[in-house]
């Protein structure tokens, strides 16, 4: 039996035009996932954040971060990244104060900046900013949070309701650079970086040593695979690979010179992507290695546009072949 490991299923919603089902299907098809992963000994639903992309990335994490909340007892809330600059604080601020409030302690979101442009564009946002938004976003949600009256925008703004748990239970900070290592130290919180460099635990401490702060901690990915489930691997990759190839390549065109993530992938076809080892299609005995050995595993099941039909039967094998040997 495998003791308490983190198991996480993700979703973004971005969908291939080769995906047989419709965007509102697809909607449905992850709420009713959630709803299962509920009774399953899953840890963690993860949402995504995208804007202006053609193939539908998932622009409205919060709503499905709610929704999910709503259907659900027991599960872990994530939305990663929530791109606080590209958002309202005070509104942000409100809603992570709901959603504190109504999944008793449930949800948590990790900010970030993002890395493209046309997102900022799209908000009206100055990108050559990004970093003093985020710091100044982020300062009026936690000044917000403390529910005394403070001065905002030539008013006096009083946040009612204010969230149940404590800032740091509620927000950790991401980002791939020592800013983002320094900046999470800065504002007393949890640093999640998207790639395993000890380079950024050596940035954080630092800065929390410099300041004094001792409750922080680096929660490194772990070289994460986003991973499906199967009985014939050899078989799958051959027919809905496909739809992991094009997550990567999807992802490679958005790349910005200063992203790094592990999940970024270098492959340019299916031989090339299954050997780098960044996306999995393993049956259950390998997820259960993989899962002793790491503690962890990130399940993806609409990845890329994955069919519904797929994604269930990579789920069921989890809750058959996998879950009744973990215990957490």
């Amino acid at each position: 039996m495998i003791m308490n490991p983190m198991i996480v299923l993700q979703f973004d919603m971005r969908r291939s035009a080769e995906c047989p089902d419709s965007q509102g299907d697809r909607y449905n098809a992850c709420l009713d996932m959630v709803r299962w992963a509920d009774q399953q000994n899953i840890s963690v639903i993860g949402f995504s954040e995208h804007h202006n992309s053609e193939d539908g990335f998932l622009s409205s994490p919060m709503m499905m971060a709610m929704a999910a909340v709503n259907i659900t007892q027991r599960i872990g809330i994530s939305v990663s990244a929530l791109l606080l600059p590209l958002h309202d604080p005070i509104r942000v601020a409100e809603d992570i104060a709901v959603l504190d409030l109504v999944s008793h302690g449930r949800f948590m979101a990790t900010v970030g900046l993002g890395y493209r442009e046309i997102e900022y564009q799209t908000f009206g946002v100055d990108w050559s900013r990004r970093g003093e938004i985020l710091d100044e976003k982020l300062q009026i949600v936690l000044d917000a949070w403390k529910g005394k009256p403070f001065a905002y925008n030539g008013t006096t703004m009083h946040l009612n309701p204010v969230p149940k748990r404590a800032a740091n239970r509620l927000l950790l900070i991401g980002g791939n650079s020592p800013a983002a290592a320094r900046r999470a130290a800065r504002f007393n919180l949890m640093f999640a970086p998207p790639i395993d460099d000890p380079a950024l635990q050596e940035a954080y401490d630092q800065e929390c040593e410099k300041l004094g702060f001792k409750g922080g901690a680096v929660i490194f990915p772990n070289e994460p695979s986003l991973t499906l489930l199967s009985e014939d691997p050899d078989k799958d990759w051959a027919t809905i690979g496909k739809y992991f190839l094009y997550d990567a390549l999807s992802y490679q065109g958005w790349k910005h010179k200063t992203r790094r993530a592990y999940a970024e992938s270098q492959a340019s076809n299916l031989d090339q992507l299954r050997a780098e080892g960044k996306y999995s299609i393993i049956t259950p005995a390998q997820a259960l290695a993989k899962i002793k050995m790491k503690g962890t595993l990130n399940l993806s099941p609409l990845c890329g546009g994955m069919p519904i039909e797929y994604a269930w039967k990579s789920l069921t094998l989890y809750a058959d072949k996998v879950a009744p040997y973990i215990n957490g």
